[in-house]
């Protein structure tokens, strides 16, 4: 089986990326990102403090989620609920670096994805893909881009979704995340050392993928 794996901050870009890179090569895609938030989202209905561990983990422990569809189309469920929407919610994305943080919940959830990626061929995204959950992917990308980008990114998908917000709010947040991912105990985010660096951005969607799609072929044919 050969995994992909692509890492990078929030509104890098990494999970459109993926998407399309995986429907190109017909390979299974795992938004890692998305399992989180569905957690975070159960730890928001039951009501439950995000900085409880034991009362997170507690929670989540036996939780049924699923990455169901194609890569372009691919919904998220909660047990028999769809919560494709509900989990990309501002609230949710909030709270999901506070609750993701616990290693507890990440040591339950790497071992569901890694147990995912040695079913089939697999595109994997996420902030610790490359450095933990997959260490031995064939091929890792780092993807990143300027903060400014990044909320200018993230604000056009919520008022896609119907949500208003602020350039400078979501800068603010975005800058949140990005400490509180890199600095947490568990999996931080971090370039692995043998992941390809690519800066998005300047770059839209395709000229990320015709980027990675030319590095997949050299090495194919170095092979």
């Amino acid at each position: 089986m050969t995994s992909i794996a692509i890492d990078g901050p929030a509104g890098s870009g990494k999970s459109t990326v993926a998407k399309v890179l995986a429907e190109q090569l017909g390979y299974t895609y795992i938004d890692t990102g998305a399992m989180y938030r569905a957690c975070t989202l159960k730890i928001l209905e039951e009501g439950i403090a995000p900085q409880q561990e034991e009362d997170v983990v507690a929670a989540v422990r036996d939780l049924d989620i699923r990455l169901v569809g194609p890569p372009g189309q691919q919904k998220v469920f909660l047990g028999d609920r769809e919560v494709t929407g509900a989990i990309r919610t501002p609230d949710v994305s909030r709270l999901v670096s506070r609750v993701s943080s616990h290693p507890r919940l990440r040591a339950l959830l790497v071992d569901k994805q890694r147990e995912m990626a040695s079913r089939s061929n697999v595109i994997m995204d996420g902030r610790d893909i490359g450095s933990t959950v997959l260490q031995d992917a064939r091929y890792k990308f780092f993807l990143t881009a300027t903060l400014e980008e990044r909320a200018r990114r993230r604000m056009q998908e919520l008022a896609g979704m119907g949500h208003e917000t602020t350039l400078d709010d979501l800068m603010e947040d975005i800058a949140q995340r990005d400490r509180e991912d890199s600095t947490r105990e568990a999996s931080p985010l971090r370039r692995a050392d043998d992941a390809v660096l690519i800066d998005t951005t300047d770059l839209d969607v395709n000229g990320v993928v015709a980027k990675i799609r030319s590095i997949l072929n050299k090495s194919e044919r170095s092979c």
